[in-house]
């Protein structure tokens, strides 16, 4: 079995295709049907069926796929760590953030790390904080933000924890609280963000634990437009404080939400057990510098 096969053949599953496959691979279609085909006759089962212009995975493909991802993340490990051996002057960190907070805590630190070495290219990856640890556990990103708590699977540095406020329209009722609970909000919908964000997850278990199911008015991946929807009485937004103090508006008021389990806490998170590149490994040390914590043994 080679990882040439392997490689195409996880390409057209994550491409959704052969010629896209081929294109990331920068590759030939029939380069691409004949290195799968090879890998199905290696292996004695088919991997792919076909439907009109699309190709899904037979239950064989599901386990082959699986084991290909290892596999694959496993050479990476290891050409990773021979090319670490020539040092930080090249090289790349494959890291992934997430849109809410990801300006304000990790700005600065790019610019830390872009100095001290210019040479590390960054390759991001934008996405919610549940859609980044699965790109972690795939290999596909190296190392992410996500908030905890967070799977088994990962290890964690911790960055910020910060309390929750909620974002309501100047005429709300509540608008001139100091502080709330989540049952006190069961009868405004809310305006959350859109899926993949686990602060979805946080919002809606606290409400569960309370015996409520909220009514969603809107979601949206832009927090300016979330307080826009706020301040128009759409419903209400929630954010971590130092965003919710930075978008502010005229048209809405910051209510603290004073509720367990709920706050905002945002950390580095890499796969359990997995080879960290000298890469990496600067961005964690810079992030302790930041924030604090231990250093990545």
């Amino acid at each position: 079995m080679e990882l040439r096969t392997l490689r195409a053949f996880v390409e057209v599953v994550r491409q959704g295709g052969f010629s896209n496959a081929a294109k990331v691979i920068f590759a030939t279609q029939p380069t691409i049907s004949k290195a799968v085909k090879q890998l199905e006759d290696e292996l004695g089962v088919p991997l792919l069926e076909r439907i009109g212009h699309r190709s899904v995975l037979t239950t064989a493909g599901e386990i082959v796929y699986r084991r290909a991802l290892t596999m694959l993340k496993e050479r990476d490990d290891l050409l990773a760590e021979l090319a670490d051996l020539r040092s930080l002057k090249t090289g790349t960190l494959r890291l992934g953030l997430p849109p809410l907070g990801g300006s304000t805590l990790f700005a600065p630190m790019f610019v830390v790390f872009r100095a001290r070495y210019p040479g590390i290219e960054i390759r991001l990856t934008e996405q919610g904080s549940k859609r980044l640890e699965e790109t972690v556990l795939s290999g596909e990103v190296e190392l992410a933000a996500s908030l905890l708590p967070t799977t088994d699977e990962l290890e964690t540095r911790p960055i910020r924890c910060e309390p929750l406020m909620v974002v309501l329209s100047r005429n709300h009722p509540l608008a001139q609280m100091q502080r709330v609970n989540i049952a006190m909000l069961k009868d405004t919908p809310f305006v959350l963000f859109e899926s993949g964000f686990a602060l979805n997850a946080i919002l809606m278990n606290a409400c569960a634990r309370n015996g409520f199911t909220p009514t969603i008015a809107a979601r949206s991946g832009q927090v300016d437009f979330i307080v826009e929807l706020a301040g128009a009485q759409l419903g209400i937004g929630f954010l971590p404080r130092t965003i919710a103090e930075q978008r502010r508006t005229p048209a809405v008021s910051l209510v603290l939400l004073d509720e367990p389990h709920t706050a905002w806490d945002m950390a580095m998170v890499w796969r359990k057990g997995s080879y960290l590149s000298h890469a990496a490994r600067a961005w964690l040390e810079i992030s302790r510098e930041f924030y604090g914590g231990q250093p990545v043994p």
